[in-house]
């Protein structure tokens, strides 16, 4: 009988588990489970829109709950059984740093840190880290710039020595508290593996090369001497991390007893090493070179390879380029925008009090206007910046309207935002040589929002493929585990056994394309000023002077 693989994925409100056949990729049971903590799963501060943690005892709920409820939906299918199972993989957001005791357990499990913000997982989306991430730059620019050389000479909030040296900042009793930090993408498979001590959890290359600043070349992760000009605590907890970090070729582990028992899986079976969900995405979306992949969700993010036979140049403003990462043997390139799907929820649920009901009429009547017809032009600011100018302090904005614009015009300027912002990546990209034949998507709303997507194909100039499968990231989860466990012989392999592409294409529309063209022309204006790129025209001190206001006015308010 064929074996069976299980992937789980960790988006920012949800995890899901996918049971897959691994001989050709069929989908036999899935689950979700909605964290319960918070505002759809996120733990928020009214009091700094930046925030955004995620409690630890929802992940480990989440994995036996979905887990199971998969199992079982898979146990009503003819082929399917338990012994068939040969690995599970792990996917999650990143980077989501999580302080952890001696013993490896999350401190927010802890009753005296259950409640407290700072003791629980750092989600991606969290930009409190501003000012560090600017200091990190700052002083690596000057004694490192190898280390930011790779991410696009800029350090982000978002990724992990930022949020670490947030929490000794702003809540010390934390830190100390703290033996160590994990990524949850390698928390979880060790969690499953039972591993007990921070030191020995294995450290997958994507969460450490593009966040951590982690390179073979210079020994792993940033010289203490460099960490010490942060702060020396940085630097004594540069021991309680790790030396080495691992591509999808090393097992995290094997599946211990206790977790065996709670899934009804076969114990010791292997589990695969952790990624971020958009580098298994990719894989799932049958990443080569030449091969974009755009993981559409709340964020986005770009995904694209290049063998580690031939040099890639150092490339500004993207989430960087690391060996081993995505796909073994290739190096890895990401980029992304912070916010996607999040603009659309905020107009549509936020702003206009709607639902699902309302983006789909929303959509139906925007797809009535043609290109340019509402005179607006928005900026995909919303949650900062991510590539290419990587700065989470800008805002979004819309201009052009007028008091006969309407929310489906609205709606659409920022559906064009969100494909101009995608734009602006592969050309960055392109001009630093590394090629973008074809995009293949993933997610809900490339899935079900055949507006957006030929918005994006008319504003790139690229075809965009979408991904068979809606669960691309578990997907890709599976696949690693299937090649850690035999079923192929590599991954490659893999993706021609397992991947599938919907044969339903986007191809851009030549009278929309010259329409869009001279729309970008006028979006790059404002994206130069507002960014702080052209300096003749430098408006980005008006964006970072409003949030300097709203801040003062908080504080004045407590």
């Amino acid at each position: 009988m064929p074996p069976f693989t299980i992937g789980i994925d960790y988006g920012s409100n949800s995890v899901r588990a996918l049971v897959v056949r691994c001989n050709d990729g069929k989908e036999f049971g899935s689950a979700v489970y909605n964290y319960p903590s918070g505002t759809e799963g996120i733990l928020l501060d009214p009091r700094d829109y930046h925030l955004a943690r995620q409690h630890p005892a929802d992940y480990l709920l989440g994995l036996e709950t979905s887990v199971k409820q998969a199992i079982a939906e898979a146990s009503k299918k003819a082929g399917f059984s338990t012994s068939l199972v040969i690995g599970l993989g792990v996917d999650t957001t990143g980077s989501s740093p999580i302080p952890v005791d001696r013993k490896n357990r999350a401190l927010a499990e802890d009753p005296k840190w259950k409640n407290n913000l700072h003791a629980q997982c750092w989600l991606w989306k969290d930009h409190t880290s501003w000012q560090e991430a600017a200091r990190i730059t700052e002083l690596a620019a000057k004694h490192r710039p190898q280390y930011i050389a790779k991410c696009g000479n800029t350090y982000s909030s978002e990724w992990w020595w930022s949020k670490i040296w947030r929490c000794l900042k702003v809540a010390p009793r934390v830190f100390d508290a703290a033996y160590s930090w994990v990524e949850l993408a390698d928390w979880i498979p060790s969690v499953l593996a039972g591993v007990e001590d921070p030191r020995e959890v294995k450290r997958g290359i994507c969460a450490a090369g593009h966040k951590a600043l982690y390179s073979d070349e210079w020994g792993g992760l940033p010289d203490k001497k460099f960490l010490t000009l942060l702060d020396p605590k940085l630097a004594a907890l540069r021991d309680r991390l790790y030396d080495k970090a691992y591509d999808a070729t090393t097992a995290a582990g094997a599946l211990s007893p206790l977790w065996a028992r709670k899934l009804g899986l076969p114990v010791g079976i292997p589990i695969a090493i952790g990624e971020f969900d958009v580098h298994y995405g990719a894989i799932a979306c049958g990443v080569s070179e030449g091969t974009l992949v755009k993981v559409i969700g709340t964020s986005t993010c770009d995904c694209a390879v290049v063998p580690m036979t031939k040099k890639v140049a150092d490339i500004p403003g993207i989430c960087g380029i690391v060996p081993g990462a995505i796909l073994p043997g290739f190096f890895g390139v990401e980029a992304g925008q912070s916010a996607v799907g999040d603009i659309f929820k905020w107009w549509v649920e936020g702003i206009c009090g709607g639902d699902a009901a309302l983006h789909a009429a929303l959509s139906k009547e925007a797809a009535k206007l043609r290109p340019g017809q509402s005179g607006l032009l928005a900026l995909d600011w919303h949650n900062g910046n991510r590539t290419i100018l990587v700065d989470p302090l800008l805002t979004g904005g819309i201009i052009g309207q007028t008091l006969h614009t309407t929310r489906a015009e609205i709606y659409r300027a920022l559906i064009e935002a969100t494909a101009f912002g995608a734009r602006a990546i592969i050309e960055r990209i392109r001009e630093y040589g590394v090629p973008v034949k074809r995009v293949v998507c993933a997610g809900g709303i490339a899935e079900k929002n055949p507006l957006l997507m030929q918005i994006y194909a008319d504003i790139t100039g690229c075809t965009m493929q979408v991904a068979g499968s809606s669960q691309a990231c578990a997907l890709g989860s599976a696949i690693s585990a299937a090649v850690l466990a035999g079923a192929h012989k590599n991954f490659q392999v893999a993706q021609r056994a397992m991947v599938k592409i919907k044969p339903k294409a986007y191809t851009p529309k030549a009278p929309a394309q010259k329409s869009y063209t001279a729309l970008y022309a006028l979006y790059k204006k404002l994206h130069d000023a507002f960014g702080g790129v052209n300096k003749s025209s430098d408006l980005s001190g008006v964006m970072k002077d409003l949030l300097a206001l709203r801040q003062k006015s908080l504080v004045r308010s407590r």
